[in-house]
Formats: C-alpha cells, structure tokens, sequence
C-alpha cells in the first residue's frame, strides 16, 4: 500500500504533536548516526522541543564540534559578520594603533625635553639638535612678528590720539604742545577772556 504524502504543518493536536516528534528526532538522529558512519563525517545535531528540552547527537565530542564551527565560521565567514560587529572590532583596532601612537609620541616627547636619553645614538641626538633647533627658530620669528605687530597697533594709536588732541585743541582754540610759535594761527590769537565754545561767544 503506497503511503500518502503529509502536508507539512503544524500538527495542532498536542498528544500527536509529541509523538511525531519523538518519531522523526530518533529518525534524524539515525539518519545522523548513518552519515558519520558511511562517510566518516563528523556530524553533530542539536534540537530544543516546544517546551525548551534539548536533545542532542554528536559522532565525536559535541563540545569539539561547535568549537571547530565557530572557528570555521570566524576564518571563513569573517567578512560576512553584522555591521554592528565590524565596526566594534575596527574600533578596537583603531584605539590598538592610537595608544602605539601616543606611546611613541609620549617618548619622543620625553627626548625633547631632556629625559631617557642615555640610550640614544649618535644620529638620534643629532635629529634632536637639529629639531630642537629648528623649534626655537619658529618660535622667535613667531615672537618677533607679534613684537612687530603689537608695536605697529601703538604707533597708530598713537597717531590717532595725537589728531584727536589737535580737534580738542581747536574746539576749545588752544594751540597744542609741539606747535612752531611762528605759526600763521599767532596773529589770531585772542587776549580777551570768554567762557564756552568759540561758536558761542559774542
């Protein structure tokens, strides 16, 4: 008698939902253990049931077999990882490679400023003079500019309170210090006495 085809769905009957899966487990597990026999393949299966038990088949140790898949799957797989994965690990790489970084620098640093070099060479001690060197020589261009600049700023301050002394001098009409006395303004000059502005007076 030929067998009918079953529709592969959930079996809603909870007592023939158990025994069809206690019946294809122990198949799978068989057909498993065949495999490994015939093929000499190492083969391992894991099953959770609804209510969350775990069975398990392993032709070798079950341990050594997800170790060798999760190894297999790092070295095979490796570009394959979630983006969240990748950019953990590219962190982790980039902070190795910054903390060498500041390492490195941290030690050069030290040199400049005179301390652990009792171990440099020759040519070490000379790339720190000639860098040294070339430091102190931007550093007093740099000072010499800002002297430059400063000393330019008061220069033209000082020519602005210079005009504005000469406007306040002619708004009261005095003459201001520094004047020649045989300026043409001489012969203007009033000896009369008057309180206010010039605008002001009668």
């Amino acid at each position: 008698m030929v067998r009918g085809k079953i529709e592969i769905k959930k079996i809603e009957n909870v007592t023939s939902r158990q025994v069809t899966f206690s019946k294809r487990r122990s198949g799978l597990f068989k057909k498993a253990h065949e495999l490994s026999v015939l093929c000499d393949a190492q083969v391992a299966a894991m099953i959770f049931s609804q209510k969350g038990r775990l069975y398990e088949f392993a032709s070798t140790d079950v341990q050594k077999t997800i170790k060798r898949y999760a190894e297999y799957k790092r070295e095979c797989f490796g570009a394959e990882t979630h983006p969240l994965e990748q950019y953990v690990q590219g962190l982790k790489k980039e902070t190795v490679t910054m903390v060498k970084k500041i390492e490195v620098l941290e030690v050069h640093n030290r040199k400049l400023m005179g301390q652990g070099l009792a171990f440099c060479s020759v040519k070490e001690l000379q790339d720190i003079a000639t860098q040294i060197e070339k430091s102190l020589h931007i550093v007093r261009s740099t000072k010499a500019k800002l002297y430059e600049d400063e000393l330019k700023k008061l220069e033209a301050k000082e020519r602005e309170l210079k005009d504005e002394r000469v406007r306040l001098c002619g708004r009261v009409g005095e003459r201001p210090m520094g004047m020649p006395s045989g300026s043409k303004d001489k012969e203007d000059v009033e000896t009369d006495l008057f309180i206010g502005f010039p605008e002001s007076r009668p």
